[in-house]
């Protein structure tokens, strides 16, 4: 099993890239979207841990920036009736810590942003993968107190509304947190907008 490749990135294509080993041998990798769009230009070096597939009629490699990825892929597609597909979907949204917490405090509703799962799928996946995914009792415990209803609703708005937007959960969860932290009145949109601004800056 192909487990890590390292080489340089030839081209980028829709849902996968194309790997050129030293050895001569070109892989296409296939990825989520988040994973793609911080990948290098094509021509520099790229090192990417693996997930195999095997089917009957086809040998499919999933990549990922970290080992946590990947194993947290395995874990997902071991589900009963998630693909790796869906596992990508799942990860595109959530890295392993925040997709450990989802599961945990069985956050159903986060889970259900996931494009194509609903809540009778989420609730599966959660009692399926609470065994398998660790816990993190010190990063849950340093969760914010509850919000307001109010509050809460604004910002569970404005997170769908950036995942929406392409943005993966983990990566604009702090930055929603601090915007609303320090104007609390703001409406979805506006938080939305803060929240680009803020990202904009930084990059």
């Amino acid at each position: 099993m192909i487990g890590y490749l390292r080489g340089t990135l030839l081209e980028l294509r829709a849902g996968s890239c194309l790997l050129l080993t030293p050895g001569g041998v070109g892989y296409t990798v296939q990825a989520a979207g988040p994973v793609l769009e911080r990948l290098p230009e094509p021509g520099q070096e790229l090192s990417l841990y693996v997930h195999t597939v095997v089917r009957e009629d086809a040998l499919e490699l999933y990549g990922f920036p970290s080992r946590a990825e990947q194993e947290t892929f395995a874990q997902l597609i071991a589900v009963s009736k998630l693909g790796p597909k869906t596992a990508l979907a799942i990860l595109a949204v959530f890295d392993p810590q925040e997709l450990s917490r989802v599961v945990h405090t069985e956050d159903i509703q986060s889970l259900t942003r996931v494009s194509g799962i609903g809540p009778k799928s989420a609730k599966r996946i959660i009692w399926e993968l609470k065994d398998k995914l660790q816990a993190e009792p010190a990063e849950l415990s340093e969760q914010p107190g509850p919000m307001p209803s109010g509050a809460q609703s604004v910002f569970a708005d404005a997170l769908a509304g950036l995942v929406h937007l392409g943005y993966a959960e983990a990566e604009v969860r702090p930055a929603l947190s601090k915007v609303l932290e320090n104007e609390p009145e703001l409406m979805a949109g506006e938080a939305i907008r803060a929240v680009l601004k803020d990202m904009a800056q930084i990059g």
